[in-house]
């Protein structure tokens, strides 16, 4: 089990669950070192006093809150501690909500909730057995990192997830991003319903970090004098405008072909589009916007006849 990131008690009504927070991610991203040009000498970042220019050891730092310019107040850990929270060592569940009304924009991030000692093991029984049942979530607040903070709690398999999650108020307002006034047809639409059916998966478990494995590539190349890897090519030249509906034929068309289906009335799903799938999507929504583009001309052509016969 990972490092216990903090430890404290479920607060269930009368009920009280010792546990301990840990976390529920990975981060598998590489990391790099800043360095020296011209020697290759790391580039290090320093705490440094403004008054003396002492550098100073993380022991000889301390918290705190400038109220006006030129004066500062220290809190030290100890008087946080001490602070009349009811949520400072206890995640004090408030309410119960259905899942489907939680907006995930509001979630951050995830954390495990392992029982801490034999006492813990049946009222965390007993809670994840009720939200199972109900099919509900506990909302909750808990104060952690200095603040307080709101929080969810759900059931992965046999274990309690706590999802911290942002404030109301900490959620910016889309309203000015949305587009407006712009008209669709209804065959655009149908065939952009098409498209999704034709990506649809029964999971997302599948999918990997390409980036990241790109990188690897690249790191262990150099690390080992080798040619660096060709950037792949095919992919499709961003910020091209097609014909809308063309590119959406040609969209759909490409995701049956990549799952081995056949013309129409298939149902297709897609893992993920090969370099050549790309490639002939890209072609069939050229030709498909040449064709729509010469089926205009002599409809234009006819109009002016009928103009000039009357």
């Amino acid at each position: 089990m990972p490092r216990p990131l903090w430890t404290g008690a479920i607060s269930f009504g009368l009920v009280t669950i010792p546990i301990k927070v840990v976390s529920a991610t990975e981060n598998h991203s590489l990391s790099f070192h800043q360095y020296h040009l011209e020697d290759m000498g790391r580039v290090r970042t320093r705490k440094v006093c403004e008054l003396d220019g002492e550098v100073l050891s993380q022991d000889e730092i301390g918290k705190g809150y400038e109220v006006a310019k030129d004066r500062t107040v220290p809190v030290t850990d100890e008087e946080l501690d001490r602070m009349p929270l009811p949520t400072a060592k206890a995640i004090e569940i408030v309410a119960f909500v259905d899942a489907g009304s939680v907006d995930p924009v509001r979630i951050s991030d995830s954390y495990y909730l392992a029982v801490d000692g034999q006492v813990a093991a049946k009222p965390y029984t007993l809670l994840r057995k009720a939200l199972e049942r109900s099919d509900k979530v506990a909302v909750a607040k808990f104060a952690w990192h200095n603040r307080e903070r709101l929080g969810l709690l759900r059931v992965r398999d046999d274990a309690l997830v706590l999802h911290a999650m942002r404030w109301p108020d900490e959620i910016r307002s889309p309203e000015s991003l949305a587009p407006r006034d712009v008209e669709l047809e209804e065959g655009e639409i149908e065939r952009a319903v098409q498209l999704t059916d034709s990506m649809a998966l029964d999971g997302i478990s599948g999918f990997k970090d390409r980036y990241r494995e790109a990188l690897e590539e690249l790191i262990a190349a150099k690390s080992e004098g080798k040619e660096l890897p060709e950037p792949r090519e095919g992919e499709e030249e961003p910020g091209k405008v097609m014909d809308l509906m063309a590119a959406l034929n040609a969209s759909v068309e490409a995701a049956r072909e990549s799952r081995g289906e056949e013309g129409e009335g298939g149902h297709a799903t897609v893992h993920e589009m090969k370099s050549g799938t790309r490639e002939r999507a890209a072609k069939k929504t050229a030709k498909s916007a040449k064709s729509a583009s010469a089926a205009k001309k002599p409809a234009k052509k006819t109009a002016a006849r009928k103009r000039t016969a009357s």
